[in-house]
């Protein structure tokens, strides 16, 4: 046993700190030194000095392989020195077995020699040396991917899927594999294993087909997608997750028919009262599928007229049917008396309350806008407000609609007032917005422009969010056609014509304008006038003349802002109104061509081919 005297001397006790101190010195010299070389290697390398920069990387790699081999090996192929670089990975692969992307590394080596054999040679041999790691195969599959062998990714998911035994399906993986080769069908049918293999994963595969959908023009993925699901559906009738996948397909595809389809199956076998169908049918409406709509509604109310659904139902089915009939602008007295009937019919049913006061709104607004019957209107309107349980919103709503029908019978002052009450209640809210702006555009109807202007200014600066169309091209109007030495007066009588159009007097407002063309030949505003007859003619239902307007906007002012929207007007009164599907497809393809950056570009595509015959569903 050693013992110490007490008298030993002070440096006897000192001897292991001074060791101690000295490994740390010499730690932190070779730290210091390796820090340098790899400095030295990183900096000779982005100046494309490789000669000099190997020299350091081949230091700092005997000090660190693990975290200097890429740099290394990356350097030696630049050099083209492909001895040395093999030399170096095979080296490195003897340091860690398991690591068996530096295999990759090696038949990449063999690629860059021309040795083609012995590079597919390393590829299948890091793949038969895989085992059931998570990590090694993700590994192995990644670095795959980033050297571009794609096949070689996809068979290292595969072979880890069988090492794996059920462990980690490796799906997701696949499905992207098959993404990347172009294999949509094989794609979608990994997706589809794994909500047969379990439902929780339908809300993560649904956001990721959605995505896809969303950026595959050629509409092959959505195609791939029902042709899986239909073969799925066949075989296995009974589990209706795959139908439940068809039916948001569908959706995603606005092919509101084909859902209705889908949505009546699944109500049938799962017995929810319609809802769905419903649901559907308020969905189409909003999209202008009308006709589906009312399908959609009349569906729910023949499946139970005691349904928790059938009041709903047939409110929604009158609201789509007045939808239907005054959007074509194409009905008679007759549609317009039968459409008032169903309303008063409803209302008398179902009685006047919060439950019917989206009834007694749309009602109204029919009263005024097509029946003229406007006092009529009026008071169901100020009946509607007056409801106890109606929501804030929904009264405000109905007063925004009130005020638009005080102008209709003259009564500015009034209607200010409501839009006034609305502004003030929700001033940070989208509503409060739009009341701001009716606001702004009654000022201008009756030639206030300084005030409409500074309110249209206060809208856009107040709020982050974009504001209407309407919006923008109003003040873009007031502020083209006011100034310091501008005539205030061509735009006085167009806006009176505006306010005459907005009121449904369309002859008067067509003659008040064509005042503005005799009066001031050649004056800014005669594109917006051509644009405003056009759009008169073609909603009271004469498209040839409206043509022919919105053919001169085009001719005459094809640099303009308004010029993309006479296109797309022409093209689609070929389409719908005048049935010349050919030249509609013509003139899609023209607003395309001209006016790639047109709003109504996406819309146009998608018509063009729709007219040109592919595939879209």
């Amino acid at each position: 046993m050693i013992s110490f005297r007490k008298n030993a001397h002070p440096a006897v006790y000192r001897r292991p700190a001074v060791f101690f101190l000295f490994f740390l010195f010499q730690i932190s010299q070779a730290f210091s030194q390796g820090q340098t070389n790899a400095d030295l290697a990183n900096q000779y390398f982005s100046t494309g000095e490789y000669d000099k920069a190997v020299v350091y990387y081949e230091k700092q790699y005997n000090f660190d392989p693990f975290g200097s081999y890429d740099g290394y090996l990356r350097c030696l192929i630049m050099m083209k020195d492909y001895d040395k670089a093999e030399k170096l990975v095979k080296k490195h692969f003897k340091k860690n077995t398991k690591n068996l992307s530096v295999l990759v590394d090696l038949g990449k080596l063999y690629e860059l020699k021309g040795e083609q054999d012995e590079a597919k040679e390393q590829f299948e041999k890091a793949i038969k040396s895989l085992t059931a790691e998570l990590q090694q195969i993700l590994g192995l599959a990644n670095t795959f991917m980033a050297g571009g062998y794609t096949e070689y990714a996809l068979e290292t998911y595969q072979t880890g899927r069988k090492l794996m035994k059920g462990g980690y399906p490796f799906n997701f993986e696949i499905a992207e594999t098959y993404a990347q080769l172009g294999d949509q069908q094989r794609m979608i049918d990994e997706y589809l294993d794994l909500i047969e293999m379990s439902d929780q994963y339908l809300p993560n595969v649904q956001t990721i087909l959605q995505n896809k959908i969303y950026n595959d023009p050629t509409e092959k993925i959505s195609e791939s997608l029902r042709v899986g699901l239909l073969r799925r559906i066949q075989k296995n009738s009974e589990r209706l997750i795959y139908n439940e996948l068809l039916y948001w397909l569908f959706l995603q595809q606005k092919d509101f028919e084909s859902a209705f389809i889908q949505a009546k199956a699944l109500d049938k076998r799962t017995d929810d009262d319609g809802g769905r169908v419903l649901s559907l049918g308020r969905l189409a409406a909003s999209n202008a599928a009308y006709a589906v709509a009312e399908s959609c509604f009349q569906y729910v109310m023949n499946k139970d007229r005691n349904g928790s659904n059938y009041n709903s139902a047939r409110m929604e089915l009158i609201n789509a049917s007045g939808m239907r009939i005054t959007s074509g602008n194409i009905y008679t007295a007759a549609d317009l008396n039968r459409l008032e009937g169903d309303y008063r019919q409803a209302l008398a049913d179902l009685g006047k309350s919060a439950a019917t006061a989206s009834l007694m709104k749309n009602f109204a607004h029919l009263l005024a806008f097509y029946i003229h019957k406007t006092d009529d209107a009026t008071s169901l309107l100020e009946e509607c407000i007056a409801l106890p349980g109606v929501s804030p919103q929904y009264v405000a709503d109905c007063k925004l609609e009130l005020g638009d029908i005080l102008i209709l019978k003259g009564n500015v002052w009034d209607a200010t007032l409501y839009y006034s009450q609305v502004d003030k209640d929700f001033k940070e809210d989208a509503i409060g917005r739009e009341a701001k702006f009716r606001n702004a555009r009654l000022s201008y109807y009756l030639g206030e422009f300084e005030w409409a202007a500074a309110q249209l200014n206060i809208l856009k600066a107040a709020t982050a969010q974009l504001i209407s169309n309407d919006a923008m091209a109003l003040a873009l109007l007031i502020s083209d056609n006011t100034g310091e030495d501008a005539d205030y007066t061509p735009l006085l009588i167009y806006s009176r014509a505006d306010l005459l159009e907005f009121q449904h007097k369309h002859d008067l407002a067509l003659s008040t304008l064509d005042s503005v063309i005799s009066l001031y030949p050649g004056h800014t505003l005669t594109d917006e006038v051509w644009f405003k007859k056009a759009f008169i003619y073609e909603t009271t239902n004469r498209p040839d003349t409206a043509f022919a307007y919105y053919k001169k906007v085009l001719d005459e002012y094809p640099e303009d802002i308004l010029a993309d929207d006479a296109l797309f007007n022409m093209a689609d009164m070929q389409e719908n109104i005048m049935k010349n599907k050919a030249k509609a497809q013509e003139l899609y393809q023209d607003l395309l061509n001209k006016y790639p950056g047109s709003l109504y570009a996406v819309e146009a595509r998608k018509r063009f081919r729709e007219l040109r015959g592919d595939k879209i569903n």
